[in-house]
Parts: structure tokens; C-alpha cells; sequence
């Protein structure tokens, strides 16, 4: 065997061994989606708030439950929208979506956001809002993180972004909105377009 077979074979095998313990089929373009979701529910929630008598939110006011609604709307359909791009890629790469892979990828991105989440609505119980957009960025950071190791190693620095935007917030409280559309809006537009193109187009 010449030393170019062997390293076509070695390649071969480590590409086989990627996909066995990889997802990889995300989709870039649902990024990009769940970004304009998040803009668009950003603006709508920024002209409520903007135009209520008080100007600014209370935990127990009506402006607040409309907010949170239109929020959790957002994750639902980028959720929605992630499954089902994600489903129509994994098809057309022959790969299954529901496997070991994907079921280790969901379970290590679920444990910070659900750990997150949860320590977000006790702070949120105790009337301590300020640092709640630097939270979801910092736990939604480290959930991405640690999905990486399962999925598409790229995604990593969206996490690293998303932490260090979270950090930049707590810093700065008072632009928490501001910061929240950056780093779940514009951010992943920009890298689900980048993903789009490398991966999604090949």
C-alpha cells in the first residue's frame, strides 16, 4: 500500500468515526431564521414597553406577560423551524436525525439552558431583574459550548460570543435589551449565514 492509499484510508476512517460520534446536520439557515425571529419579537416587545403609560416593565404587569409570551413564541418557533431544517438536511445526507449522536448533542445543550432557565425565574421571583439578558446570553453561551463536542465544532464560538456578550451585559445592565438583540439576534444571523455557506451549499 503506497502512502497516498494510506492516508486516503486514514482519512477515510476519521471522517466515519466524525459522523458516528458528530451531529452533523444543522442546518444555517435555521440560525439565520431564529434570528429574525428574535428581531422581530425584539421590536414589537420594544414598541409595547415604549408606549405603555409606565415606560418600563413590572414582573406582575400586563406589558411584562405579553412580552414573555411573545419571547417564548420566539424560541418556539425557532425550535420548530431548527427541527425541521435540520430533519430536511439530515435526509439529504443520508444521516438519521434521532440517533446517539443527536440524543448526546440535545441532552448536553438541555442541562446549562434548563439550569439557566430555572435560576433566571428564582431571581426574576425575587424582583431582581437587572442581570437577566446577561444571564440568558452567559447560560445560553455555555449550553452551546457544550453541545459543540457533538455537533458541528464551529458552533463553539457562537457560545464563546454569546458568553462574552452576556459578561459585557452584566457589566452594563442598564442596555440588557440592547445586548440581548446582539448576541440572539444579530449574532445568529451572522453565523447562520456563515454556517449556510460552508456547510449548507457544499
Amino acid at each position: 500500500m503506497s502512502n497516498e492509499e494510506y492516508l486516503k484510508d486514514i482519512t477515510e476512517i476519521k471522517s466515519l468515526m466524525n459522523k458516528s460520534s458528530r451531529f452533523i446536520s444543522l442546518s444555517g439557515l435555521s440560525g439565520i431564521l431564529a434570528g429574525i425571529y428574535a428581531l422581530i419579537g425584539a421590536a414589537i416587545a420594544y414598541y409595547l414597553v415604549y408606549n405603555s403609560p409606565r415606560g418600563y416593565l413590572i414582573l406582575d404587569g400586563t406589558i411584562f406577560r405579553i412580552c414573555a409570551a411573545i419571547l417564548i413564541a420566539v424560541a418556539i418557533l425557532s425550535i420548530i423551524t431548527g427541527i425541521f431544517l435540520t430533519t430536511q438536511k439530515a435526509k439529504k445526507n443520508g444521516e438519521k436525525v434521532w440517533e446517539s449522536s443527536s440524543k448526546r448533542l440535545l441532552i448536553n445543550f438541555l442541562i446549562p439552558l434548563i439550569t439557566g432557565g430555572l435560576y433566571i425565574l428564582i431571581i426574576l421571583n425575587q424582583e431582581r431583574y437587572g442581570h437577566t439578558a446577561a444571564l440568558m446570553l452567559i447560560f445560553y453561551g455555555l449550553a452551546l459550548i457544550n453541545a459543540s463536542k457533538y455537533s458541528l465544532g464551529d458552533i463553539r464560538y457562537l457560545g464563546y460570543t454569546e458568553i462574552i456578550l452576556g459578561l459585557i451585559c452584566a457589566f452594563m445592565p442598564a442596555y440588557g435589551f440592547w445586548f440581548w438583540v446582539l448576541g440572539f439576534g444579530i449574532m445568529h444571523i451572522l453565523y447562520g449565514t456563515w454556517m449556510h455557506f460552508k456547510y449548507d451549499l457544499k
